[in-house]
């Protein structure tokens, strides 16, 4: 099982990213996706989760309104668009695959002027 972040960077407040999760050595859409983010001394928290089909989505109440989870089963990635970025969303966003255990490495964002 490998999971793969990409797409993380430095953004001015209000600006948008989107993130991408490339999965493979599993069958990746039979699994529900979720992505977590971690700042430094504190806990990983969950973000956003998808089903494996992609037809129900759930997010953090801090994040509800500005983040887009997503899918592309045909490409075995997961993505989170993030929009109306606020500086205290500077984290390193994770992707985890909830029944393998997984954990891809982290992707840094800062949202920073």
């Amino acid at each position: 099982v490998q999971l793969v972040e990409s797409g993380g960077g430095l953004v001015q407040p209000g600006g948008s990213l989107r993130l991408s999760c490339a999965a493979s050595g599993f069958t990746f859409s039979g699994y529900a996706m979720s992505w977590h983010r971690q700042t430094p001394g504190k806990e990983r928290v969950l973000v956003a989760t998808i089903t494996s089909t992609g037809s129900t989505t759930n997010y953090a109440n801090s994040v509800k309104g500005r983040f887009t989870i997503s899918r592309d089963n045909a490409k075995n990635t997961v993505y989170l668009q993030m929009d109306s970025l606020k500086p205290e969303d500077t984290a390193v966003y994770f992707c985890f695959a909830p029944r393998l255990r997984s954990w891809g490495q982290g992707t840094q964002v800062t949202v920073s002027s």
